[in-house]
């Protein structure tokens, strides 16, 4: 078992935790940077989500 396995599986069932963290945590990149790299910390957001807070059960987010 990878190292990523063992993390979603410690995760699993507390997605809504990890959406918060990942948004908490990259609103503090974004303040301390000043708003300079908020393109790629909102990606990185997203990314995250997808790989460790949405459930998979769960409609994916509509992009705009």
């Amino acid at each position: 078992m990878s190292m990523l396995d063992k993390i979603k599986a410690k995760l699993k069932g507390h997605e809504s935790q990890v959406d918060k963290g990942v948004e908490k945590s990259g609103d503090f990149v974004d303040k301390r940077t000043g708003g300079k790299y908020s393109g790629q910390v909102d990606s990185a957001q997203e990314r995250m989500k997808d790989e460790f807070g949405r459930d998979p059960n769960q409609d994916p987010p509509t992009r705009t």
